[in-house]
């Protein structure tokens, strides 16, 4: 633990002209007296540090000393990879490498270069979470993250509906949708993917090789096959795998899943613009495009398209938002309920 934070000290040093006590006592989360004793240790193993004493003193490294010390660690060029997200580094346990790594970067640059990450982040900074959600990261994170990391087989319980399932999964990777994680798994050669706060509990350990005849299967939460059960050992990963490729061609069945039902529309020129920023915008622009290519908007400039809705109460809920842009045709259901919607409204601002 002392020899990891001496190391730490040198890249802070090396990184900065100058830092005072109770800067290194801050990154290093220690107090300013064991600062204090870690640079006479580093000054008794031969490190240069120089203490400049008074109100504007502090330390640094004299006689353009540099340590050697910056060879990058595989977690840390993995995370380094990750450090845009902080949010997602600190939810998967590798916010420590990420800072390991960035020092060990800032250390290897020329002096005239090492404000690059520090401008970077005061200039761009990615915040994945929506609006209106306080973000509450799965305690079981960091330990699929491992199993992620090391291609290790998890037997997982995992929560579907109302039951609790276990299940046998290769975890392959981890994608933070909207800021919620899911895990995308295969078994069988098939890939599934799975919330990652439904996870009830996850075990490793197992044989390295699959052996054994399957032990019957089930469905998980998305109607797919479940896993067979069995051990928990590295597994040989699938290099041709391509998860960007994979959660968007899932993403894409999962959206055109759940638009069952259909919704008929009159869209004024505003409305029709305004149409894929209340509903799904994939199958709005679907039904935009059909109905361009059908023949157009009218001798009104009113378009007529076919919407597919998840539901018409989902719909009543969304298209509420076009307001008079948008007048329901079918069905007449939803229709009717718009029109009392309406008339309702009207009487509010008689």
């Amino acid at each position: 633990m002392r020899a990891a934070r001496l190391i730490k000290m040198v890249l802070l040093l090396q990184s900065r002209p100058s830092m005072t006590a109770a800067e290194l006592a801050r990154e290093l989360e220690v107090s300013e007296r064991t600062v204090a004793r870690d640079v006479l240790a580093l000054s008794e193993a031969g490190v240069p540090v120089y203490a400049d004493r008074g109100r504007a003193g502090g330390y640094r490294l004299i006689g353009g000393y540099r340590t050697r010390l910056t060879g990058l660690g595989r977690s840390e060029a993995e995370a380094l990879f990750l450090s845009g997200v902080p949010s997602a580094l600190r939810e998967m346990g590798l916010a420590d490498a990420a800072s390991a790594a960035r020092l060990k970067v800032s250390a290897a640059l020329l002096p005239e270069l090492r404000d690059a990450a520090t401008g970077a982040a005061q200039r761009f900074h990615l915040d994945a979470p929506n609006w209106y959600q306080e973000p509450e990261p799965p305690a079981l994170l960091p330990a699929i993250a491992d199993a992620v990391w090391d291609d290790r087989r998890i037997t997982a319980r995992y929560l579907r509906k109302d039951t609790e399932v276990e299940r046998e999964l290769e975890p392959y990777g981890l994608v933070l949708k909207a800021g919620v994680w899911y895990l995308a798994a295969r078994t069988r050669g098939d890939y599934r993917v799975y919330r990652v706060d439904r996870f009830a509990a996850v075990e490793f350990g197992g044989a390295d090789e699959r052996s054994g005849a399957d032990e019957g299967s089930g469905t998980d939460d998305n109607g797919q096959a479940g896993m067979p059960g069995g051990g928990g050992g590295r597994f040989v990963r699938d290099e041709s795998f391509d998860l960007p490729a994979f959660w968007a061609e899932r993403a894409t069945q999962f959206t055109r899943s759940l638009l069952r039902e259909e919704v008929v529309l009159r869209l004024s020129k505003r409305g029709a613009l305004q149409l894929p920023y209340v509903t799904e915008r994939m199958a709005a622009r679907e039904a935009i495009e059909a109905a361009q290519a059908a023949g157009g908007p009218d001798a009104h400039g009113r378009l007529t398209v076919t919407l597919a809705v998840e539901s018409a109460e989902v719909a009543y809920a969304q298209l509420l938002a076009l307001g008079p842009e948008g007048e329901i045709l079918a069905p007449s259901g939803l229709r009717e309920r718009f029109a009392a919607a309406a008339r309702r409204t009207a009487a509010l601002y008689t």
